[in-house]
C-alpha cells in the first residue's frame, strides 16, 4: 500500500477525485474511528433517502470531536443541508469529510456546497513521490497511476484487465447513466476519438465530424467527462504577445493508462507520437497534484501560435508566470526552447523549464532543462511553481 502525501485538514472538507484514485482507502487509513456513511451501499443510500433527518440524529449522538465521513456525497445532495445544519448549531463539535467523484449532480441540482464552512481538497492518482522506488516512466505511460493497477504485482495481463474493467464498468457505464446519455454507440465513438486526441488542441466541431456525432452532443459529452473528473480542459494562454495565439483549448484525460484503455492501445507498444502526448498527460497530473498538495494556487494554461510555436504548460498567479515545455526524447534540441525563450525575452515569463527524458541537466539560454526525475524532485520541493 502506497503512502499518500495529502494530510487531513484540521476542519471539515470536501474531497473530490475520480473513482479509483484511493479516496476511500486513504480516509479509512487516516480516520479509522470516523462514523462512516457510504452512499455507494444501496442499503445506506435508501435508508437516508427516506429520512435525511436520521443522519443528523446519528451524528449528534457521537462524542465531541468526532469525524464523520460521507462517501460519494453527490448521490444524495440533500445530506449537505443536514451537514450545514449540524455545523451551524454545533460549530466545531464535529468534523466532516465529504467525498465525491462527480460535481455534476451537485452543480446541476443547485446543491448546498457549504460556502464558508467547508474547504476543498482534490485527490489524484499516484505521484512519482508516492511511488518512490517503484516509479518507472515507461510503466507510468503504459498503465497510468491508479493505485489498484500499481498494487497489482502480477503480470501485465492483470493490469490490462483492471484498466479495461475500469473504462468498461465505470467510464462507459456509470458516467453514461449519470449524464443521462441515451445513445451508447455515439458516446462510445466519441470517447474513442477523444482518447486519440488527448493532449492535443481540441476543435469540437472537427471532433464531432470524426465521431459522427452532433456538435452540441459532443459538447455535452465533454461536460460529462469534466464533471465526473475524468478529464480537464487546458485553456490557451493569451499574454498579448507580439504574435497571434491559439484560442482552442486542449483536453486531457486524468490518467495515461485510462487514455490508452479508452483508445484500445493497452496491448500495443508505445509509439513515439503516443509517448509525447502521454508524457504531457503525466506531467499535467503531477502539476495539478502539487498545486493541490502545496496550496500554491494559480492557473494552468498552454501557449501556441498558428505557426506552431508552443509551450506545453504555463502556470500563472497574479503577475508571476512559469513556462514548462515537455519533450519525450533523450536529447534536447536547439529549437525545443525557442517559444519559452521568446516569451521570456518579452517579459511574459519569469522562469522557464524544459523537461526531457535525458540524463543530464542543461542550460538553454533562459531555459533550465531538467531530466524528468529531477524536474519532479524540484517540483515537490517547491522550486518550480512560485
Amino acid at each position: 500500500m502506497y503512502t499518500r502525501s495529502l494530510t487531513v485538514p484540521d476542519r471539515s472538507f470536501f474531497l473530490f477525485g475520480p473513482r479509483g484514485t484511493g479516496k476511500t482507502t486513504w480516509l479509512r487509513e487516516r480516520l479509522p474511528d470516523a462514523r462512516w456513511f457510504d452512499l455507494l451501499v444501496d442499503r445506506e443510500f435508501v435508508r437516508l433517502t427516506r429520512d435525511p433527518g436520521r443522519f443528523t440524529q446519528e451524528v449528534e449522538a457521537l462524542p465531541a470531536r468526532s469525524w464523520v465521513v460521507v462517501d460519494e456525497v453527490q448521490r444524495l445532495p440533500a445530506l449537505l443541508n443536514e451537514v450545514q445544519d449540524v455545523i451551524a448549531r454545533h460549530a466545531n463539535r464535529y468534523w466532516f469529510a465529504l467525498t465525491g467523484s462527480s460535481a455534476r449532480k451537485l452543480r446541476r441540482g443547485n446543491a448546498n456546497l457549504l460556502p464558508g464552512r467547508v474547504i476543498n481538497r482534490k485527490f489524484f492518482p499516484l505521484t512519482a513521490a508516492e511511488l518512490g522506488r517503484d516509479f518507472a516512466i515507461d510503466e507510468v505511460l503504459r498503465f497510468g497511476c491508479l493505485p489498484a493497477v500499481w498494487a497489482e504485482r502480477g503480470t501485465e495481463a492483470t493490469r490490462i484487465d483492471l484498466l479495461e474493467a475500469y473504462v468498461e464498468n465505470y467510464v462507459a457505464q456509470e458516467i453514461r447513466m449519470e449524464a443521462a446519455i441515451k445513445n451508447l454507440d455515439a458516446f462510445t465513438r466519441f470517447i474513442e476519438v477523444a482518447a486519440l486526441m488527448n493532449a492535443q488542441v481540441t476543435n469540437v466541431a472537427a471532433l464531432a465530424r470524426d465521431a459522427a456525432v452532433a456538435r452540441p452532443t459532443v459538447q455535452g459529452y465533454f461536460e460529462a467527462l469534466v464533471d465526473t473528473l475524468i478529464g480537464v480542459w487546458l485553456p490557451a494562454w493569451r499574454p498579448r504577445a507580439k504574435v497571434k495565439e491559439a484560442r482552442h483549448p486542449k483536453f486531457y484525460f486524468f490518467d495515461a493508462g485510462v487514455v490508452r484503455a479508452l483508445a484500445g492501445r493497452l496491448r500495443e507498444p508505445l509509439t513515439d507520437q503516443e509517448r509525447g502526448h502521454l508524457l504531457e498527460t503525466y506531467v499535467l497530473h503531477e502539476l495539478r497534484a502539487w498545486m493541490n498538495l502545496s496550496g500554491c494556487g494559480g492557473n494552468l494554461t498552454f501557449f501556441r501560435t498558428p505557426s506552431g510555436s508552443e509551450v506545453d504548460f504555463v502556470w500563472t498567479r497574479a503577475s508571476r508566470a512559469v513556462g514548462i515545455e515537455v519533450k519525450a526524447a533523450t536529447r534536447w534540441r536547439g529549437d525545443d526552447g525557442r517559444a519559452l525563450a521568446m516569451l521570456h525575452h518579452e517579459g511574459k515569463l519569469r522562469r522557464c523549464f524544459g523537461v526531457y527524458l535525458g540524463r543530464e541537466p542543461l542550460k538553454d539560454g533562459p531555459v533550465a532543462v531538467l531530466p524528468l526525475r529531477q524536474f519532479l524532485q524540484r517540483l515537490g520541493a517547491g522550486d518550480v511553481l512560485g
